[in-house]
């Protein structure tokens, strides 16, 4: 009873967060597509607030600072089975993520940046990708990335494509790339290929985003498109605030 008490706490404190905080600017940076990282980041003294509900009744909190221009750090953490009737409410172990823009871009080359995202997805499944209560992941880290991003054929479409080793290990190597669309001022689309090195372990995900208000999104995806019960379907709300 204890550990649900301060598991909905803690949800309960981190949705309450954006409400508090002081009005930012307009998200007008795209600094995440789903999963997928940009070579974009939040200015010095800016904060980001993102809440994900997915699968299993899970909720995630990621909050990241603009702490020096360019560099971007961060820590989440998520709450497993606190949504719905389950007994077995569990806190996750919590994961932090950094990031720093090398290379604005210009009229030829894209805007780089390298990072380190330490989020997993899909606690409690086993290795043949069955959910059965256990400690594994059915996502891995992304872990250390090396990211390009720029504006590509029409106004508004940006491109993102990047590597990442998941566990430092060169044996490992994944490749990554997405989309995102501003088809009007409030309305996005999103679609990304992610994990790339196979066609089992790579993942389909698609989704859109909903400008709110200057500082605040909402985002609606389907992840792990075609794979049968692995598939998933999440919201996740974003925050921009100063600091």
């Amino acid at each position: 009873m204890k550990l649900k008490f301060f598991a909905a706490l803690f949800a309960c404190l981190t949705f309450a967060c954006p409400v508090f905080a002081a009005q930012g600017d307009p998200i007008s940076l795209e600094t995440q597509i789903i999963d997928v990282p940009t070579a974009e980041t939040m200015d010095r003294y800016q904060a980001s607030f993102l809440t994900r509900a997915y699968d299993h009744g899970t909720i995630m909190e990621s909050i990241d600072f603009g702490v020096y221009p360019r560099i971007n750090l961060g820590v989440s953490i998520a709450v497993h089975e606190l949504l719905g009737s389950s007994s077995s409410v569990r806190v996750l172990d919590p994961d932090f993520q950094v990031k720093w823009k090398l290379y604005d871009g210009s009229l030829y080359l894209p805007a780089i940046a390298i990072g380190y995202d330490g989020r997993r997805y899909g606690y409690g499944y086993d290795h043949r990708r069955n959910y059965t209560k256990t400690k594994q992941y059915l996502d891995d880290r992304k872990g250390g990335y090396l990211t390009f991003s720029r504006e590509i054929i029409v106004p508004g479409l940006n491109a993102t494509a990047g590597v990442n080793l998941s566990d430092f290990d060169f044996d490992d190597l994944y490749i990554f790339t997405g989309l995102f669309y501003h088809l009007a001022d409030n309305f996005g689309l999103l679609a990304e290929w992610d994990n790339i090195r196979n066609i089992r372990d790579s993942r389909l995900n698609l989704g859109a985003r909903i400008t709110l208000h200057p500082s605040l999104a909402l985002d609606a995806a389907v992840r792990r498109i075609g794979r049968g019960d692995e598939s998933e379907r999440i919201l996740q709300l974003r925050y921009v605030t100063n600091f």
